[in-house]
């Protein structure tokens, strides 16, 4: 089997060698730039190690690696148009760097490129990838809706804001090992196996991201600090300091949601003082550290070797542990 390291060196080698030689070339450049900014390539990297247990040969699983990675390029592309980001992966965003109508365009081009790329799959596997790609774009669509109507509620549950993550994040990473799986030709039982585990990683992947949004180090994270705070983003470190909170931090929080003029350095250090004083950091881990063992409990029920499974394990070590 191939190692991790060895697994995203082949995605990184197909990114650079992936060329859209298309006219005119100013639709395909802001792609050619995002796409070369990095990240973590987790979600082609799951797609291969899910075909990496069922099959030695990964080449089969390369277009539909290529194509969530296109695909997840796209939706960020947007995200950081709709919420106004100046940064990506400490990098000026496609909006910034040309304007909103260029990154629009060539965010309609990416979605598009992403279908052409499955559609390089074999024939036997394209119908069921096709219905399973389609059902995800749609669903992660869902997804940013509800983010931005939470964004003018105040009164989000956990449950909802679960759900939503669940559509917006969990759902693409599921899509990627369930996809892998197929085309490595393993079971109905298995296939799904991996989508719930996928499921239950990528809700505590996004738990985590919320985490190092208010906790991180800047130097690592690839974004600014406090971003969610600064766009009154209901994260889960807020939905729950806003169920636990007196009604003096209650007020805090309320009256900084309808200031429109303020220092973000303050504003930020008031959320993480209350986030302090609630214990709200360690309410966080738990909630990651309980979807990380149910992702793990579907990984025992999987009809392959365990030591197939080595790669997938330690990549959920490195998913609840990083501090990017």
């Amino acid at each position: 089997m191939l190692t991790f390291t060895n697994i995203l060196q082949r995605i990184e080698n197909e990114v650079k060698a992936f060329k859209l030689d298309y006219q005119p070339q100013n639709l395909y450049t802001p792609i050619e730039y995002i796409l070369s900014l990095g990240g973590k390539r987790i979600r082609p990297a799951f797609v291969l190690i899910a075909n990496n247990i069922y099959n030695d040969t990964i080449d089969d699983a390369i277009p539909a690696a290529l194509s969530l990675e296109v695909f997840h390029n796209f939706t960020l592309l947007h995200d950081d148009l709709m919420d106004e980001a100046d940064m990506r992966r400490n990098k000026p965003t496609v909006h910034k760097l040309w304007n909103a109508n260029s990154a629009i365009l060539s965010g309609d081009a990416m979605l598009i490129v992403a279908y052409q790329l499955i559609s390089q799959s074999r024939p036997e596997h394209l119908k069921k990838l096709l219905d399973l790609f389609t059902q995800t774009a749609l669903e992660i669509c869902g997804g940013q809706q509800y983010d931005m109507e939470f964004e003018l509620r105040t009164d989000v549950e956990e449950d909802e804001y679960i759900e939503m993550i669940r559509l917006k994040t969990a759902v693409l990473l599921a899509c990627g090992l369930k996809m892998g799986a197929i085309i490595g030709g393993a079971s109905k039982e298995d296939a799904n196996h991996l989508y719930e585990y996928g499921l239950n990683i990528g809700l505590a992947f996004q738990l985590k991201d919320d985490l190092l949004d208010v906790y991180g180090n800047p130097a690592t994270f690839g974004k600014n600090i406090g971003g969610d705070i600064l766009s009154n983003k209901k994260t889960f470190l807020l939905i729950s300091a806003l169920k636990h909170a007196s009604e003096r931090q209650k007020k805090v929080l309320y009256n900084w949601f309808e200031t429109k003029t303020f220092t973000s350095s303050e504003k930020i250090d008031s959320f993480r003082s209350i986030y302090d004083e609630l214990k709200i950091k360690d309410m966080t881990e738990v909630k990651i550290h309980h979807l990380y063992n149910i992702a793990l409990s579907h990984l025992t029920q999987l009809n392959v070797p365990e030591e197939r499974l080595t790669v997938l394990k330690e990549v959920s070590n490195d998913l609840l542990y990083r501090e990017s």
